[in-house]
């Protein structure tokens, strides 16, 4: 009992529930362990009760927790449990002091509240005022989905690139009214090869990956001096080559065959031509933004390439990020590689802010959906520069469930709840800010994370885990505020097991959600397909995602054969398969009766814009399509369950024949003019007025 009030106290679950009406005991092991990576003792009985008679002293002590949240809307009051006579200061965000009845104007912003008792004591903490909620879209909208580095044109060095995202954008927003372009996370990957084709398992979320960059369109590579253009042409005959082994050879997406290309290109570049003079202030204007959240980054990346990326491995005095600083002052060269990894964070952003104002040009509502990870590897540089920030030995993932009896473990260190709250959220503040400088909205993968994670102790497996919850409150005032200030949505995937009450809250919060058509059933009741009018509005509605089958498989039932033909899953492939086509064969039904599929079943084009045209009979306020399904192609990007036996993450965008297309290819496809047309005309038949794309809560007031 003594344990599981500590473990209440920091948040730590004791037990959990999978489903309705089913407890699952947590073992103590577990929660030793977990407590343990939040610096509290528990490992034997006296240990327990002295840090149970710590935490309540604490309580009992602290004048001020280390941060406040309030909401716009709501009164503003200092904290209740005071002592009397206590003089409280709010210093905000702009520099201007309040204190008494001015609590009642303070702005939206980060502020810093301090607290002096009679009996001496004194607090400082972080006081967060978020908007009531986040902005919502101004008005119904359709928009892609993509893998980025799936979307090869004929000026791609073997992968999609941000030059890639700039020409989709334009041309769906201008031809065929798309509101938005979703991509998958453009986080920087882990240095090395071979490395992990993965983007959900970056470096660092904090920057994007220069390997996204179009060489061609940095601006001093056209000043490339003569004497090393030659040199420069290898370099463009082997991402040509490149280029061609994906589009015409057949050959996976090499990520680490293109970095190679488009780094020594870089080198070249950045070592041969200086910048002019309004792009070397742009850039220190860059640096001095930044600060040392980008050195720490940068000086990373050096190291890695002198020692490896695993930054446990490192000379011990290089292990520190202030140590490290220390050895990069006193050695040039050192110094000058920290400089180049800072010009390719440069490079990355302003390419990234052209595709998003190109987005705008091309009338797109939204723009550029950029990914929120769930979380970064444990040897990159986010896990490197903020050590403090993330429980060590842990590791994020799932509990079982009735999609994986034995549980799952995602290889990513959480964030420690205590020490983001110590920071005032810094970390979390710091990420989304750079995350939503160009985006018009921002997906959160696995969104229940900001109300509590599955935390997997080092050396157990998944069922050894338990939950640990983090402040929900503060999570969302801080994701509200920074959205509202980058005038972006947010999109939550909300997918499988959600505790009950989050998707309530996240829409309060005008968090929207993740609504895929096979999912949406009668779970609790007749199993049947939920009618379109049932939908909810909040949320993205899409046939499939990066780690379903696209529509084609599904409809065709090649992906029940794919999981049987690698060894997924066990039973008759017939049963499954008969299984699956009535499942498939419900939904065709429904789109016959509504007059959604008048061509009949059986004619795989008529059957996947028939499923579009009942997402759009939906009240969904955003309607994603998923890229490929628009040609025809069959084959998932992820299979989630496999590592080598499936070519995870690194498939071009292919027709029904899995012959890879071009965007060049893909944007002149009948079948994706077909397809485009009608979402185009059914989004423009369906919208209501546009209204002003402020907080939900202030359009009611």
């Amino acid at each position: 009992m003594t344990l599981a009030r500590l473990a209440a106290r920091h948040g730590v679950a004791t037990e959990y529930s999978p489903s309705a009406g089913v407890t699952v005991s947590v073992s103590d092991a577990a929660v030793v362990a977990v407590l343990g990576a939040l610096g509290v003792d528990a490992t034997t009985p006296e240990a327990v009760a002295a840090a149970l008679d710590a935490a309540e002293r604490a309580e009992r002590d602290r004048l001020l927790p280390p941060t406040l949240v309030r909401r716009r809307g709501e009164p503003v009051r200092p904290p209740e449990d005071l002592p009397p006579g206590t003089r409280l200061r709010v210093t905000t965000e702009d520099g201007e002091v309040l204190t008494g009845r001015d609590w009642e104007r303070l702005p939206l912003g980060v502020h810093t509240v301090e607290a002096q008792a009679p009996d001496g004591r004194a607090a400082t903490g972080t006081l967060i005022v978020s908007p009531a909620s986040v902005p919502g879209p101004e008005r119904r909208t359709y928009g892609l989905l993509v893998q980025l580095y799936s979307l090869l044109s004929g000026r791609s060095w073997g992968m999609g690139d941000l030059g890639d995202l700039r020409e989709l954008a334009t041309w769906a927003g201008r031809t065929y009214g798309a509101g938005f372009v979703q991509v998958n996370p453009l986080h920087a990957g882990v240095p090395g090869a071979p490395s992990d084709p993965s983007p959900y398992r970056p470096s660092s979320r904090r920057f994007p990956d220069p390997v996204h960059l179009r060489i061609e369109s940095v601006p001093e590579y056209a000043y490339v001096d003569p004497g090393r253009r030659e040199e420069l042409d290898r370099i463009l005959a082997e991402a040509a080559e490149l280029r061609e082994r994906v589009l015409g050879k057949g050959a996976l997406i090499d990520r680490d065959a293109v970095w190679d290309v488009k780094r020594r290109a870089l080198e070249l570049v950045v070592g041969s031509v200086e910048l002019g003079p309004g792009r070397r202030a742009d850039y220190h204007d860059f640096l001095a933004e930044r600060g040392r959240a980008l050195e720490d980054h940068a000086t990373y990346q050096a190291l890695a390439e002198r020692h490896g990326p695993h930054w446990r491995g490192w000379p011990e005095e290089l292990r520190e990020p202030r140590a490290a600083e220390r050895a990069v002052r006193a050695d040039p060269a050192l110094a000058a590689r920290v400089d180049f990894h800072c010009r390719l964070a440069w490079l990355t952003d302003r390419q990234l802010a052209e595709a998003a104002e190109a987005a705008r040009a091309a009338g797109m509502e939204v723009g550029i959906v950029h990914d929120l990870a769930v979380g970064v590897h444990p040897e990159g540089s986010d896990a490197w520069a903020q050590q403090e920030a993330f429980a060590a030995g842990m590791s994020v993932g799932a509990p079982p469930d009735a999609f994986n009896a034995r549980g799952q473990d995602w290889g990513l260190p959480p964030w420690r709840p205590d020490a983001l709250a110590a920071a005032g959220y810094a970390p979390y503040r710091g990420l989304l800010r750079e995350l939503l400088r160009h985006a018009g909205a921002l997906r959160i993968d696995h969104v229940m994370g900001l109300f509590r994670l599955w935390w997997v102790p080092e050396g157990s497996e998944p069922t050894g885990g338990t939950y640990v919850r983090y402040d929900a409150e503060a999570m969302l005032a801080v994701l509200a505020l920074e959205a509202h200030r980058a005038g972006a949505l947010v999109i939550g995937e909300d997918l499988g097991t959600v505790e009950p009450g989050v998707r309530e809250e996240l829409s309060r919060r005008g968090v929207f959600g993740t609504s895929v058509l096979w999912f949406e059933r009668d779970w609790a009741g007749t199993g049947r397909p939920v009618p379109a009018a049932e939908w909810r509005a909040e949320c993205v509605a899409t046939a499939t995602t990066h780690d379903l089958p696209p529509t084609a498989a599904r409809l065709s039932g090649d992906h029940v054969a794919l999981r049987h033909r690698l060894g997924l899953v066990d039973g008759d492939p017939e049963r499954d398969r008969a299984a699956d086509a009535a499942e498939t064969g419900e939904w065709l039904g429904l789109f016959q009766r509504l007059g959604l599929l008048p061509e009949g079943p059986g004619a795989e084009e008529a059957e996947i814009l028939a499923v579009h045209r009942f997402l759009l009979s939906t009240p969904a306020r955003m309607v994603g399509v998923w890229l490929p399904d628009a040609v025809g192609d069959r084959r998932p990007q992820n299979l989630p369950g496999t590592w080598d036996e499936y070519p995870n993450w690194r498939l071009p965008v292919a027709g029904p024949d899995g012959q890879p297309l071009t965007l060049e290819r893909l944007t002149a496809s009948p079948r994706a003019h077909a397809l485009f047309r009608e979402l185009h005309a059914r989004t423009e038949r369906g919208r209501g007025p546009a209204i002003a794309r402020t907080d939900p809560g202030e359009r009611a007031r």
